[in-house]
C-alpha cells in the first residue's frame, strides 16, 4: 500500500491556525511574535581564496519535508532512515530518498480513541519498538526490522510489556533509548489520579526496561519497571550530555511542566501540579500555564532542550546554560506541535498535530518541518 504526502519545496511562510480542544491538549493562546538575530556576515580580502563549500551551520528558514500526513505522533531513525508513526490509522511511515513516504506496516491491535492509538516509536539495532492502544490497555511491542532502506518492512511483533492502563485521555506514550541503551517508556494516569502514587502500578511513570524487555538489574525498585513516578501525563523524554535526563509533562488546569528525571524521583501528582515547594516532591525546572503549553515531544539540540507544544502552538527552546529562562518560536505559525527531533541531516525536525481532532487543520496538514535555529 502506497502512502504518499505532497512534498513542499520551497520555504513555508504559515498562517496562525485557532484550535479547539479540552484542557489536556486544547485551546491556543493569541500568536506572539518571536525575532532573532541574523546570521552575522563573512569578510574576506581581494587575496583570500574562495572558501570551500561546507554544511551550512547558520540558521535554516522553515522548510516542509513532507506535507498531508495524517495525525503523526513520533519520528525515529533507523540509521539514516526516517520512520513516523500515525496515531489513528496505525501506520509505520517510510521516508524515500525521494522525499515520499512508504508504508512500512501496520500496527495490528492498535486502536485509536480519544488520545490513544499508535503512539511513541524507537528504533534500536534492528528492531522497531512500538507504544500502543489496544482496546484495553497500552503496550510495547518489538518488530524485527528487515529489507533496505525505500523496502522496510516489519517482522513477526513481539509484546514486550502490557496491561499498562488506558483510556481515552492520558496515555503517555513516547519511548526512547537513553545513554545507558535502556529503553524508556514514559506513561500517563488514564484518567485515574491515584496510580501515580501507586508503586504497584504502571499507570503515571517513566518505566526503564532493558532491550529484551526485562527488568534492568539497577532500577531503582526491586523487580519492578518504575523509574520515576507522580506523573500526570508525561509525553517527552531526552538526555543532555552527562546523561542527565529530562522529561515534559501535562499539567491539568494550572501548570504543564519540565522536569529533570532522578532515579526514584517522585513528581508529585495529584498532590502536586507544578512548583509545590514540598519535600517529599521533586518540583519542576520550569512550568507554564497549560494556555501557552501543552508539551509533548523533546530534543536536546545544540545546548538548548526544544518543546514541541500542542495547545500552545509553540516551539519553546530552553537553554542547558539556564534552565529558568525560554524562548519561544513559531508561535501560532504552524498550530500543534507534537514531536521535535534532531536529525541525521544534523538541523531539527518537528511534527505538527493539527489533524488529530483538536486542530484545525491547513491544506497541507500535517507537516514535517525542518528548520536550523
Amino acid at each position: 500500500m502506497s502512502h504518499s504526502p505532497r512534498i513542499t519545496a520551497s520555504l513555508l511562510v504559515a498562517s496562525a491556525l485557532l484550535l479547539v480542544g479540552c484542557s489536556t491538549e486544547g485551546n491556543p493562546t493569541p500568536p506572539v511574535t518571536v525575532t532573532t538575530e541574523p546570521e552575522p556576515t563573512a569578510t574576506t580580502t581581494e587575496e583570500e581564496p574562495e572558501p570551500e563549500e561546507t554544511t551550512p551551520t547558520g540558521p535554516l528558514e522553515p522548510e516542509a519535508l513532507l506535507t498531508g500526513l495524517d495525525a503523526p505522533w513520533s519520528i525515529t531513525f533507523h540509521e539514516d532512515t526516517t520512520l513516523i508513526s500515525e496515531r489513528d490509522s496505525a501506520i509505520i511511515l517510510e521516508v524515500t530518498e525521494a522525499d515520499d513516504t512508504r508504508e512500512v506496516g501496520v500496527i495490528s491491535g492498535a486502536q485509536a480513541r480519544g488520545e490513544g492509538g499508535l503512539l511513541g516509536i524507537a528504533a534500536h539495532a534492528d528492531s522497531l519498538y512500538v507504544y500502543y492502544t489496544t482496546s484495553t490497555d497500552n503496550r510495547l511491542d518489538r518488530y524485527p526490522l528487515t529489507g533496505d532502506p525505500g523496502s522496510l518492512s516489519l517482522g513477526s511483533a513481539e509484546t514486550l510489556l502490557e496491561g499498562i492502563p488506558a483510556a481515552n485521555v492520558h496515555n503517555g506514550g513516547r519511548i526512547a533509548f537513553g545513554p545507558d541503551e535502556k529503553l524508556y517508556v514514559t506513561t500517563g494516569d488514564a484518567g485515574n489520579t491515584s496510580t501515580s502514587q501507586d508503586l504497584g502500578s504502571l499507570a503515571g511513570k517513566i518505566l526503564r526496561l532493558n532491550p529484551d524487555g526485562s527488568v534492568p538489574d539497577d532500577n531503582p525498585f526491586d523487580d519492578s519497571y518504575v523509574y520515576s513516578y507522580g506523573h500526570r501525563n508525561p509525553q517527552g523524554i531526552a538526555w543532555a550530555e552527562g546523561s542527565t535526563m529530562y522529561a515534559s509533562e501535562f499539567g491539568q488546569n494550572t501548570w504543564d511542566e519540565l522536569n529533570e528525571i532522578q532515579a526514584g524521583g517522585n513528581y508529585g501528582w495529584p498532590q502536586a501540579e507544578g512548583i509545590a515547594e514540598h519535600p517529599d516532591y521533586i518540583d519542576p525546572l520550569q512550568q507554564w500555564a497549560t494556555s501557552e503549553a501543552s508539551p509533548s515531544g523533546i530534543a536536546i539540540f545544540d545546548g538548548s532542550i526544544f518543546i514541541a507544544n500542542l495547545r500552545g502552538e509553540r516551539l519553546r527552546e530552553v537553554p542547558l546554560s539556564d534552565l529558568s529562562s525560554s524562548t519561544e518560536h513559531f508561535v501560532g505559525e504552524y498550530g500543534r506541535l507534537r514531536d521535535v527531533v534532531a536529525a541525521p541531516d544534523g538541523d531539527l525536525w518537528f511534527l505538527t498535530n493539527n489533524t488529530d481532532g483538536r486542530g484545525e487543520p491547513g491544506p497541507d496538514d500535517d507537516r514535517l518541518i525542518r528548520f536550523r535555529p
